[in-house]
């Protein structure tokens, strides 16, 4: 029997993935990915459209720009507080992510990014693709509130960010493949 299959056993009968990884000897990510490779490949993801996000709680903070040097911006100040952020072409939401240091600070970055911010470079690359394509990219945002579980405190935007990754196919997310 493969790892991945002792994988998928274990899951099957109502093992955690940390659970599983520590039986099998192997890193969590690997048994949550093959765990989400095996829900992707039976459960076919919809897009996520800007209409959701609108009747949901998100708002259109602005658009992505190129400057006249080439540079990445945003056509206006987006807010500095927490939360959850989508880009979108032709009202569908390519990428969705977390801002735990602040929206405007956080999609900065993805117009100026370093040398070693390996999804800021990759998505700065996309976004002047399109753009230099003549496509337009929105910028949505979503401020959900923490709240308690049980005593435990939850982080809601990053709760919301995984829940909209696991949910639907958003073509810019590596994790939505999983």
């Amino acid at each position: 029997m493969s790892v991945s299959e002792k994988i998928r056993a274990l899951a099957g009968e109502g093992l955690s993935v940390s659970e599983i990884a520590k039986r099998l000897g192997i890193r969590y990510q690997h048994a949550y990915g093959v765990l989400n490779q095996s829900q992707a490949s039976t459960e076919p993801k919809s897009p996520l459209t800007t209409q959701q996000l609108l009747a949901t709680g998100f708002s259109l903070a602005g658009h992505w720009q190129l400057s006249n040097s080439g540079d990445l911006a945003t056509n206006q100040k987006l807010p500095s507080d927490v939360g959850v952020y989508a880009f979108a072409k032709n009202n569908t939401a390519l990428y969705v992510g977390v801002a735990t240091i602040g929206l405007a600070k956080r999609i900065y970055f993805y117009g100026k990014p370093g040398p070693k911010q390996i999804t800021n470079l990759r998505l700065n690359e996309m976004l002047k693709a399109e753009l230099l394509s003549g496509s337009e990219i929105e910028i949505y945002v979503a401020r959900p509130p923490d709240f308690d579980w049980n005593g435990l405190p939850i982080h809601g935007a990053a709760g919301l960010e995984l829940g909209l990754i696991k949910k639907f196919d958003l073509p810019w997310n590596k994790r939505s493949a999983l």
